[in-house]
């Protein structure tokens, strides 16, 4: 799709509308250009954004698509109307009114994934849960680790942090995240605070090349990212895992949201946020 443009259009953050289109696009090769237009509230911002949307289209010579979560009909009706020439895929009109004459109810219709907040004990939940990833990022803390939904464990720069914080601040899951050290390996054990909470331990490793590329971008020439020295720590450290029956995971060719997936069917925690 050369000189093609997606916009994103939403009253509230627009997470839902570039998740859901996103998904989408994932299934063809080309990179569009991505437009974001959160916090359409009002229908003059509506019209703004279809002057947009057909400037680009003269443009490109080509309608752009457009992805909306639109709950305010007025509003929406601005975008979806003949006068917008993209191709508009409306969320609510596909998904949401559907699922109102199956169920036999109306939606809440509300604003925004996160418009009350403040009344929200899940989004406390996420927001504690966050808290707790960082706290505990890097093998910082080893307080209230029984506390914990799980563990991560791995050498340096294996992807235990991105993966914690993506637990947290998607599921609402308490991740924290403890480092293998040449130290470890010597004693030929898990560090003393991880061993009362080893059942809760999930492992990460990583292809010795790739990490040694990771590593000399932020240690570049120093034995911390020598090819045999990530060699020896990634044997290590899958050595110990298999030895402990520590389940664990290769992140060299698996995105986070791969990881996190495959953490979560084999944790299987009893709530999830979403």
């Amino acid at each position: 799709m050369p000189n093609r443009s997606v916009f994103f259009v939403s009253d509230g953050t627009g997470i839902t509308a570039e998740t859901f289109g996103n998904s989408i696009l994932a299934q063809f090769t080309a990179k569009p250009r991505r437009v974001r237009r959160p916090f359409i509230d009002t229908e003059d911002k509506a019209r703004q954004v279809v002057a947009e949307i057909n400037q680009v289209a003269d443009q490109e010579g080509k309608p752009p698509i457009v992805f909306i979560t639109l709950v305010n009909e007025d509003i929406r009706d601005v975008v979806t109307n003949t006068a917008c020439r993209g191709m508009v895929l409306d969320m609510f009109r596909t998904f949401v009114e559907p699922l109102e004459r199956e169920f036999g109810i109306k939606s809440n219709h509300r604003v925004g994934r996160f418009s009350d907040a403040a009344k929200s004990q899940e989004y406390d939940d996420r927001i504690e849960a966050i808290n707790f990833s960082l706290a505990h990022d890097d093998g910082q803390s080893s307080r209230n680790l029984e506390l914990a939904d799980v563990i991560l464990v791995g050498v340096s720069r294996s992807g235990k942090t991105p993966t914690s914080l993506y637990l947290a601040m998607q599921h609402g899951i308490k991740a924290a995240n403890y480092p293998l050290i040449p130290e470890d390996f010597e004693r030929n054990k898990l560090p003393s605070a991880l061993a009362p909470f080893k059942a809760k331990c999930f492992g990460l490793s990583i292809d010795p090349g790739r990490l040694a590329q990771i590593r000399n971008e932020r240690r570049p020439g120093s034995k911390y990212a020598a090819l045999e020295n990530c060699r020896y720590e990634v044997n290590e450290a899958e050595t110990m895992m298999r030895r402990e029956g520590i389940g664990w995971l290769s992140s060299t060719h698996k995105s986070i949201e791969e990881i996190a997936t495959t953490i979560l069917r084999d944790i299987r925690p009893d709530r999830l946020i979403y």
